[in-house]
């Protein structure tokens, strides 16, 4: 079994049942065989869930709430909030948090939701899969969104979990700072914070302002 085959195996049902797979016109030049590797993951499971809703990949095609992969990379949704920190990416998954998991450059990467930096995870899906089957509780949040579930109940559909002040601002990693946030307006926030970031001194003032 292969490391996509065994994260397929141990996610929720697939969020859509529908087997066609969007059609990624003028991106599956740039994204060159991640895009393949993408559509083949989403054949076997078209969206799924796993490590309790910590780790989202969104699905081609949905008919419930859940937002599509065509609609999460549009870029009037909310990547226009992050600028030029988020060009050349393709956005296919995300953790606890909202942040993401992307296709850039050839390579599957990680993209931080408050600052908008990328670091590489693997050179494709299949590496990817196997670095968080063994790495989950570092790369999906999975063990905050635990206790916060553990407390809260579950976490909504087209939710993630939002802190009252932002990591990167000193905000504490625990549930007290947390709190469950629209996965849309949760990007947008934080792109306009991490926009403002961008070159800026340690210590300099930034606004952190929820946007709708």
């Amino acid at each position: 079994m292969t490391s996509l085959e065994k994260l397929a195996s141990i996610a929720s049902v697939p969020i859509s049942h529908n087997a066609a797979v969007v059609d990624f016109v003028g991106v599956d030049a740039a994204l060159g065989p991640l895009g393949g590797q993408i559509k083949s993951l989403l054949r076997r499971r078209n969206g799924f869930y796993a490590f309790e809703s910590a780790l989202h990949v969104f699905p081609a095609t949905s008919s419930g709430k859940d937002i599509t992969l065509r609609q999460w990379n549009s870029p009037t949704l909310w990547r226009f909030e992050y600028g030029q920190l988020a060009e050349g990416a393709f956005f296919f998954a995300e953790d606890a948090f909202g942040n993401q998991f992307c296709a850039h450059e050839g390579r599957v990467c990680s993209f931080d939701a408050e600052t908008g930096e990328l670091n590489v995870l693997a050179d494709d899906l299949e590496k990817w899969a196997s670095r968080l089957l063994v790495e989950y509780t570092v790369h999906t949040g999975y063990p905050l969104l635990h206790e916060w579930q553990e407390k809260n109940g579950a976490l909504p559909v087209g939710k993630r979990l939002m802190p009252k002040i932002p990591f990167v601002l000193g905000g504490d990693y625990s549930v007290a700072n947390l709190y469950s946030f629209g996965a849309v307006s949760a990007m947008k926030s934080r792109g306009n914070l991490a926009r403002q970031l961008k070159g800026l001194p340690d210590g300099a003032r930034v606004e952190f302002r929820i946007i709708d």
